[in-house]
């Protein structure tokens, strides 16, 4: 039997949403009305707004309650994660490494193209980490170097080259006009022009970043909100002895 959901607001499966968004119309009561109707045509019914504000004079943003139809069967969602199984500590991934591959594994970090937020490579990476878990830099059988922001791919793909790098690892947090899309595929076009894709495992990583996005631009793995250092080089250590071992 499926186990069918829908959201909750006040009582269990009554359908309760809450919606935000901005339309390019001056605050009023016109506006109101025009964003009431709005939620009422993408499905919703109760729709009420319960709060306006003018951004501009000519933008106005709104949040709005109203009540979904629909649910959906839980029992049947795929979750788009990176898999792989359970994450090592860091202490699990060093013994790997010497266990499996016998050597310190080049990790090759970055924000790149003219991304300058650095927050989450620097979660990633750097020693002190991000609540309570130790960045890569920390991991005794990690030699890592992070490049920083508005690194551009070919100095990304130039500097891995010469320090013979392992595991390319680019940070995406500006996603306006999916720039970052366009920048994540001009990195694997690059590789891929120079014949060298298979050369790395290529992580992608940021709020906006799902794994299916990431596979999808060429990427191997893809690692959104949530995701802590341990778990990247877990995934990354047991791709390449995956690939070794082909």
């Amino acid at each position: 039997m499926a186990q069918l959901v829908r959201p909750y607001g006040d009582t269990l499966d009554d359908g309760k949403v809450q919606l935000s968004f901005t339309l390019p119309v001056p605050d009023g009561p016109k506006a109101l009305e025009a964003a009431r109707l709005l939620v009422g045509s993408w499905g919703f019914h109760d729709c009420e707004v319960a709060h306006s504000s003018p951004m501009s004079d000519e933008f106005t943003f709104f949040v709005a309650y109203a009540k979904a139809g629909t649910g959906i069967d839980f029992d049947a969602v795929v979750p788009d994660s990176a898999g792989g199984g359970a994450s090592l500590s860091m202490d699990e991934v060093n013994d790997y490494i010497r266990a499996n591959i016998g050597r310190k594994v080049v990790v090759v970090g970055a924000c790149t193209g003219f991304d300058a937020h650095t927050v989450g490579i620097d979660a990633i990476m750097n020693m002190k980490g991000f609540n309570h878990h130790y960045g890569l830099e920390r991991y005794p059988m990690l030699e890592t170097y992070n490049l920083g922001a508005q690194v551009p791919n070919e100095k990304l793909v130039e500097f891995a080259s010469k320090v013979k790098a392992d595991v390319l690892l680019v940070s995406q947090v500006v996603t306006q006009k999916d720039v970052h899309i366009a920048n994540m595929t001009e990195l694997v076009e690059l590789l891929e022009a120079r014949g060298e894709r298979s050369r790395y495992v290529c992580v992608a990583g940021g709020p906006r970043i799902s794994n299916k996005l990431a596979v999808e631009l060429g990427y191997d793995v893809g690692f959104g909100r949530g995701s802590y250092a341990n778990d990247v080089a877990t995934w990354v250590v047991r791709r390449m002895v995956e690939k070794a071992r082909a």
